[in-house]
């Protein structure tokens, strides 16, 4: 218990103090994570393009070598829950409320504001590279640094019976220090990028809500608005953690596949449905086509689109890492019994093309009343675009209710797995973590989502964000090169992969 409690007090009295210390001098809050998250984006670009294109490779790997074979717990466990159910569960957690936010967001940006590849805004050519890059930045290299995470912790977990931590993995790199200082450092770690990476979308989430409300209602969008929107929300997913996994985080993860399935298939028939599916088939031929050269794009000698990169394509790839423990972990916790093939399909593939087909219908629909001049979406705030979107179709404000709606469930879900990931990592990886620890965290995430809001709105999120995911980076990396070393040793012991000797014929 003497490595419990000091991983726990440790990382919640650093976080205590970057809540103080966000609520005394919130400009110098502002100012600090800005300059280090410019720092870091200009010096470690490099680093970060590498990093998550070997993450995929892995990935891959493992989806075609015999190795895919190994089972996720013992031979003769079996999953769960459901594969409909197992979808919905990681896909909520991964990147529910992200989805919506960004949804129309993202792509009228590429398109109208700012192009990935330096072409003039409103063309042709620059609508077709919006949905590319998009594309890029939510399919595979995503999902293969969540995929990793996940897989290297339900491994050593469900296979090897390690407990549910990060440094459990990194015994085959760490040796024997991965039991002592160093392996308190690597779950401090952890938990601090968790904890930053998901009040980062709750803060999102709130900005959304308050966004939409201001939209269609006219109620001020501002911080008083968003303080009381995560206050009310904070309950909620207190009631939902106080019911556990089984109940409350189920629940929610398929209402919200029902509500984004809704609001998916409207979109598909009241916008223009022919145009939606062919950017959706066109979109996925030229990234698959272009995926070598867009994972290490970093425009050396092009100022303009170098910032471009810095601000989107590392702002993503840090965001994803600084969720990898956080919806690892989750992950992990329900794909016991799934085979390491079976595992990476599903976390790589399925939600990759979910996310692309959402991405076609709301910003397809979003740029082509741009194209056609019906709406200046790209002159809306970022949280407001959606509902933009929806107020030049019919049953519009239906579908922004539907939308708010499916923000607060996904918010809910999100800020729900994440108490029960947090009080995981700080109950020496239990999978039944007590509800007092989760409630602790609960408030934890609430509060450090208010002082980066209050400190600086949208961009100290994503400030504070890339910060938090430099260091965490370097052990996903070294979860990796664990992992691989284990199932290559295994695999020796079980003949998996070798070419049977032919038996002499009589």
């Amino acid at each position: 218990m003497k490595k419990d409690s000091s991983v726990f007090y440790i990382s919640s009295g650093i976080l205590l103090l970057l809540v103080l210390f966000g609520v005394i001098f919130p400009e110098t809050l502002e100012s600090l994570t800005a300059n280090v998250q410019a720092f870091i984006t200009d010096s470690f670009g490099w680093y970060y393009l590498i990093l998550v294109s070997l993450m995929v490779i892995v990935c891959l790997y493992f989806l075609i070598s015999p190795l895919g074979k190994i089972r996720l717990g013992k031979q003769d466990d079996r999953p769960e829950f459901s594969t409909p159910t197992w979808y919905a569960m990681l896909f909520s957690a991964g990147m529910g409320i992200g989805l919506v936010f960004w949804g129309t967001a993202e792509p009228v940006s590429h398109y109208m504001i700012s192009t990935p590849t330096g072409v003039e805004p409103g063309t042709n050519q620059a609508l077709r590279d919006s949905l590319r890059f998009t594309f890029f930045h939510w399919g595979v290299h995503a999902w293969a640094i969540y995929g990793i995470v996940a897989l290297v912790l339900a491994y050593y977990n469900f296979r090897h019976g390690k407990p549910g931590l990060i440094s459990a993995t990194l015994e085959p790199v760490l040796g024997k220090r991965a039991n002592g200082t160093a392996g308190k450092v690597v779950d401090i770690i952890s938990v601090v990028a968790t904890v930053i990476g998901v009040a980062t979308t709750l803060g999102f989430g709130a900005v959304q809500i308050n966004g939409g409300l201001s939209y269609l209602f006219g109620i001020p969008a501002g911080f008083v608005a968003q303080l009381l929107i995560i206050l009310v929300v904070t309950v909620l997913f207190m009631i939902s953690a106080w019911t556990g996994l089984g109940k409350g985080i189920k629940i929610l993860s398929n209402v919200n596949m029902l509500l984004a399935g809704i609001l998916l298939l409207f979109m598909l028939i009241l916008g223009p449905t022919q145009l939606i599916l062919n950017l959706f088939t066109n979109t996925i031929g030229t990234y698959l086509q272009n995926l070598p050269a867009m994972s290490f794009r970093i425009s050396p000698l092009n100022e303009d689109i170098r910032s471009w990169i810095n601000g989107w394509t590392i702002f993503y790839w840090a965001w994803w890492i600084a969720w990898a423990p956080f919806v690892g972990i989750f992950i992990a916790r329900v794909s016991k019994g799934r085979t390491i093939r079976e595992f990476v399909f599903g976390v790589l593939l399925i939600p990759s093309l979910i996310g692309f087909l959402w991405f076609s219908a709301f910003g397809g629909s979003a740029m082509m009343l741009e194209h056609e001049g019906v709406a200046n979406i790209s002159e809306l705030a970022t949280e407001e675009s959606l509902f933009g979107v929806f107020a030049n179709y019919p049953l519009g404000l239906m579908l922004s209710i539907i939308a708010m709606t499916l923000v607060g469930t996904f918010f809910i879900t999100s800020a729900d797995s994440g108490t029960f990931v947090l009080g995981m990592m700080t109950t020496n990886g239990s999978l039944t973590p007590g509800n007092r620890i989760k409630f602790i965290w609960g408030f934890m995430l609430a509060a450090i989502s208010l002082v980066l809001l209050y400190s600086g709105g949208l961009q100290a999120l994503q400030n504070t964000m890339i910060v938090a995911a430099l260091p965490f980076s370097v052990i996903m990396a070294m979860m990796a090169v664990s992992l691989i070393k284990s199932l290559n040793q295994e695999a020796k012991e079980l003949g998996i992969g070798k070419i049977p000797k032919r038996q002499p014929k009589e």
